[in-house]
Parts: C-alpha cells; structure tokens; sequence
C-alpha cells in the first residue's frame, strides 16, 4: 500500500479505561478452534485516540465538569497542519472530479486522514465560532495521518473463503466435541439471554460495542484495501459526497436499512435478545426496527447456488436482514446468514446481495455470573469484499425483561417528512407539493441522486478492474 512518507509512521499504543469485562478482547473458549475466538491483532482499545476530527459541538455537549467547554476538533485545520504531513496538490476536498484521483486513493493524506465516520463530520466542522471561521469546503479539516488500525486487525483471521465453508467447519467441529447441543424448554441453559443489552452510545457504551466498523480509528485507505476495485470506488464516491453535504443517509427518507447497519452506532440503539431452543431473535432500532431470527437446526435451500444465487431458507428473494440457522454448542450460538439485499450504511463500505456472515455469540461472565455476549462476526462477500473481514464487540445485558424500570421495545413506523430535492435533502410540512421520481430500491438510488446533481462533468465510473490495494507483493 503506497502510503508515501506516512507508511513508516509508528503508532503510539495506549489502553482506554474500559470496564475490563467489556474491553474489545475475544473470551477464552477452552480450545482452539477452526474458525472462533482467535485473538485480535490490534483492538481499537490499543488506539491512542480516534484518527478524528470530531464533530463539533457547542457548549453542553459534554457532560461533567466540561460541560462549558466545545467539543474538540481532535484534528487541525489547513494553517495548523503537522509539515511532515506534506499535504498532496489535490485531495478529495479540493478536487471536481474524484474518479480521476484514482491513483490517490491509497494515500491517506487525499482524505485529509480522515476516517470514514469523520466524513459524515466534515458538515459540522466547518463554520463553528471559536474552531473554525470558514465554510469553505477546500478549508476543512485534517485528522491524524499517524493514526490507524492495522489492516491485519481487520481481515478475517481464519483462511476460509466462503461462509458456507465455514459454518460447516464450526459445525463438524462441534459434532467431534458431541455437539450440537439439542435443548428442549426444560434444560434450556440459556434463558438467562433473555433482556435488553447496552445501547452503542449509552452509559459506558462505547466501552462495549466500539470497533473498527464504526469508522472512527481507521484511515480510510486501510479500510478501500478489503474491497474490490468497483466497491473501492462506491466508498470514495461515498466519502467525496458526505464531506459536500450531500448525504444520503436512508433512514433520512424512510428508505429500508440494511444488514450492515446492525454494527454501526447510529440507529440501533440497545438490543433485545429472546433466546428459546430452536429459535434466537435479536431486535434494535431508532429510525427503524432491526432484526435478526436465527433458526436453531434448519439447513439452508442450496438449490439456486449452481445458477449463481446464494443460500436461503424461503423464496428467491433477498431480505434486508438476510435468512439466518445456527445451532448451539453448549452456550454458545454459532449462526450463519444468507440471502441478504446488498445495500449502504452511512459512512462505511457498501456490500452485495452476495453477502453472508458467520456469527458468534459467546457468553461473558463475571466471577461465574452472566453479563453479556462476545459478538463475533466474519462476513464474507466476493463481489464487494477481496477477502474476508471481521467485527468483534461486546453487548453488554443491562436489564431482564421482568425489571420495573425496563420501557417496553417501541416498534417504529417511519414517517417520511424530508424529500430529496434536485440533490438536497428537504423537510416538507403538510401541504407542500413535489414532484417525485419513484427510487429504484435496488439500483443504488443515492448514486443516481449525486450523479444527476452533483457529477456533472466528471468522468464517471472507469474500469476498475486492476486492484489498487495488491497486497501479494508486500
């Protein structure tokens, strides 16, 4: 990866001080396995600090005795940017045509080593009293180029190249440690599953769930290095938006969310488990309603994987939250999902119908005592991944079902009010009349928004075919 005079830059290490139940570590599973529990090269708790900026918030935004102090920037503007940063002639914020920078991509000082997340955060950067006086997108910010979790800390450690491979590689190593375990409702051991886990943002929450797909501790660069050369471009198409203020976020127009956005902090808030022997549910939500339904013992419908289509358990037809089966080994739920409709999540990459992820959840305990469940997860996606990749986190249980304090879940119905129009996002009150294009769903409606508004001009998608990110030669 050609990252100039940044490659050589060394990464000072530190701990944040996180409940150490909850730090971003893998639980010690008794053996070594396959395809579970391998350790973490680098956890985002080993970083020094996030790459930033930061969003830029007022007085009051912090708690505490800091409470009468603004937000950090965690960054520096264009005057006060390190020399040995050497920032390049053109980067995406000064560039009319970002599909042409493609030999920059890999550089992080294009994004201004910003991470993914602090594209999002660009808007709310620019123009803030005391921070900064501009509103000009060519004087927006830097983070830190020094900064960055390993790519190793990112790709899968296990060397499968299918789900499918995977799942049946957890499974036959189940069966030689007399697995899966079959339950009835008598001996079922895990109803202690059953409650409401920790939100991303809450109390402590980013204690338990942070990790690196939240996009806050890694460059963008080390993340377009996992995707192929097509999906390397939809992410910088992505970044290129997000810091104009062209967000398309779905949730902004009530469109469907996808599987991916189960791991990103915004919008899924705290999570209901309902554990039974043959079938988990696990649910969240802000601006809409996610859910995941494993089903204990069933075996996928593999009829249409000759023909190029995926695993599924109903019809040919993909759902935004894929099928999921597992089965239990002992207490611990190994699951593997299919059939999901590719799709976006804010800032990250986007994924493919072909996607599938393989799933662990690993309870944690303390002193003998349940507290929440190691979420380990592998996805697998030959058409926008070019190799594997893995999310670890840890929900935290915070409430049983039965506790007084406890709020019912409120199921979300999302009522539109803002519209897309000619490229801007617009709340609308009662009355107020449109003319409106009907999205296509599953023809990436964002990208033919900015490219009718906002990409005039420009060259327009190239051949992607060569990898920018080869890794074989390193």
């Amino acid at each position: 990866m050609r990252y100039g005079p940044i490659k050589a830059w060394a990464v000072a290490a530190s701990v944040f001080a996180v409940a150490p139940a909850f730090a971003q570590k893998m639980p010690d599973i008794g053996f070594k396995s396959v395809g579970r529990g391998a350790p973490l090269a680098q956890s985002v708790y080993d970083m020094p600090q996030e790459v930033g900026p930061n969003w830029i918030r007022g007085p009051g935004a912090q708690a505490g005795p800091d409470v009468k102090k603004p937000f950090p920037m965690n960054g520096y503007l264009p005057a006060d940017v390190p020399k040995s940063y050497k920032p390049l002639p053109r980067d995406i914020f000064t560039s009319d045509d970002f599909y042409k920078d493609k030999d920059l991509w890999t550089d992080p000082r294009y994004f201004r080593c910003n991470s993914p997340q602090a594209t999002e955060y660009q808007r709310g950067v620019l123009q803030r009293p005391g921070v900064n006086t501009s509103d000009k997108i060519e004087d927006a910010p830097w983070g830190h180029c020094e900064i960055s979790l390993k790519r190793e800390a990112i790709v899968s450690p296990y060397g499968f190249k299918t789900a499918q491979e995977h799942y049946e590689a957890l499974k036959a190593e189940t069966t030689k440690r007399g697995g899966p375990s079959v339950y009835t409702y008598a001996n079922f051991p895990n109803a202690e599953w059953n409650g409401v886990y920790q939100r991303p943002g809450g109390a402590n929450g980013a204690a338990t769930q942070n990790n690196w797909y939240w996009g806050r501790h890694t460059q963008i660069p080390t993340v377009l290095s996992v995707l192929t050369p097509k999906y390397q471009e939809y992410m910088v198409q992505e970044a290129y938006h997000q810091v104009r203020g062209n967000a398309l976020w779905p949730s902004t127009f009530c469109w469907p969310e996808g599987f991916m956005r189960r791991w990103y902090p915004a919008a899924v808030w705290e999570h209901y488990i309902i554990a039974t022997p043959d079938l988990v549910n696990v649910r969240a939500g802000v601006a809409r309603n996610f859910m995941q339904d494993t089903y204990i013992g069933r075996e996928f419908n593999m009829e249409d994987v000759p023909k190029g289509g995926v695993p599924r358990l109903g019809p040919a037809v993909p759902r935004w939250y894929g099928d999921t089966i597992g089965f239990w080994d002992k207490d611990v739920l190994i699951t593997w999902t299919s059939n999901i409709q590719g799709w976006k999540s804010h800032s990250e990459f986007e994924f493919s119908s072909k996607m599938q992820s393989i799933e662990i959840y690993t309870p944690i305990r303390e002193n003998g005592k349940f507290i929440g469940l190691n979420h380990e997860t592998i996805l697998y996606d030959d058409e926008a991944l070019a190799t594997p990749v893995r999310i670890v986190r840890n929900l935290n249980k915070i409430n049983n079902f039965s506790d007084t304090n406890e709020v019912p879940y409120p199921f979300i119905e999302c009522v539109q009010t803002i519209f897309n129009v000619n490229g801007a996002n617009t709340p609308l009150t009662p009355g107020a009349k449109l003319e409106y294009e009907m999205p296509d769903m599953y023809g990436r409606p964002w990208a033919k928004i900015w490219a009718e508004s906002f990409e005039q001009g420009m060259s327009g998608p190239e051949d992607t075919s060569e990898d920018l990110f080869n890794f074989e030669n390193r």
